[in-house]
């Protein structure tokens, strides 16, 4: 049993129709629209491969992550690509789903991958081959976010108050329900420290010490959604969500500071680059930056208003990921 300790006595609810508008934006266009998958057993392979389309790099992809060689992409239609030149070039590798693919992890050698019907994707060999390790479509319960401690221990969340965790590198997965059971989680990440932060509707934010065992819930100043949190080097974390909110601080969680953004754009990912920069970015082409650690950002937005799920720093510059695809941005360059 998930033990959780809440410090908030009020919150205020909003109506199932005002959720799914939330997860529609943290998605860009990414609604319940999966297409029905033909397996029930997560062991079993899905009778549905994804389709190989040429234009496959320019379609809704949604996250991104770095598996041994190689960056790895995945989104709509169980679209998954590799890149072994810092996101020059790519590759759509076959996989066994049409399931839209909502987020990539990796932990130890495996890469981890999730979406929609409840899906959880594995590879052994930095994305090129794939295996189903999980789904359960009938639920109609999308995954939005996944992360491993180590090989073994891992997390997937999702709509509905869905977490899922397991201890057994995946060959087993057992859901670990915590606070209002109707509630989309949207993110999960790990602070430098192991601190779990889980974000999502109704200005929910959680933290955990104990790799996902055990929650706090924080107060948090807003009470719409939050689509991600960016812990920072220095210890900060950046909290934001809809409607361009955006929020600091420097207790992990304890106490908040409102940091202007210049947007109304809902803001749906960040990163810290090598350099200390913190950028983020989100619907309609907003990307902001800041030089001191996220206390001020400048927004600049893009002139094409692509909207963007996902930015990530690779030796050439940085990769912004959303619903054009793939998209170059030159090191302090967001066009």
């Amino acid at each position: 049993m998930v033990r959780v300790r809440s410090r908030r006595r009020a919150r205020l609810r909003f109506p199932v129709s005002g959720a799914r508008s939330t997860a529609l934006a943290l998605l860009l266009i990414a609604s319940l629209r999966a297409v029905p998958a033909q397996a029930r057993d997560g062991a079993d392979e899905a009778e549905d491969w994804s389709i190989l389309a040429p234009k496959a790099a320019r379609s809704l992809l949604l996250d991104a992550a770095k598996s041994g060689g190689a960056w790895v992409v995945v989104g709509e239609r169980g679209h998954v690509l590799r890149s072994t030149d810092e996101g020059q070039h790519w590759t759509q590798m076959r996989v066994p789903t049409r399931s839209m693919l909502c987020a990539i992890t990796v932990g130890g050698s495996t890469t981890w991958a999730v979406g929609h019907d409840s899906r959880i994707l594995s590879s052994e060999d930095e994305g090129r081959t794939w295996a189903q390790r999980y789904a359960a479509p009938e639920e109609e319960r999308p995954l939005f976010d996944v992360w491993f401690a180590d090989p073994d221990h891992g997390l997937a969340v999702g709509a509905y108050g869905l977490i899922l965790a397991t201890e057994d590198g995946g060959r087993t997965w057992q859901e670990r329900p915590i606070g209002q059971a109707d509630t989309h989680f949207y993110d999960v990440d790990a602070a430098a420290d192991g601190t779990l932060y889980l974000s999502g509707e109704f200005g929910v934010c959680y933290r955990s010490d104990d790799g996902g065992q055990s929650w706090v819930e924080l107060d948090t100043p807003y009470e719409g959604s939050f689509f991600g949190t960016l812990p920072l080097r220095d210890g900060a974390v950046l909290l934001f969500g809809l409607r361009g909110h955006l929020y600091r601080s420097e207790n992990r969680g304890d106490d908040w500071t409102e940091v202007p953004t210049g947007t109304t754009a809902s803001l749906l990912d960040g990163v810290e680059t090598a350099d200390g920069t913190v950028v983020l970015v989100g619907l309609s082409g907003a990307v902001l930056r800041s030089e001191d650690g996220g206390r001020h950002f400048v927004f600049e937005p893009r002139e094409d208003r692509v909207g963007l799920a996902k930015v990530v720093e690779t030796s050439r510059g940085l990769l912004l990921i959303g619903e054009h695809g793939v998209l170059a941005a030159e090191r302090g360059a967001s066009r």
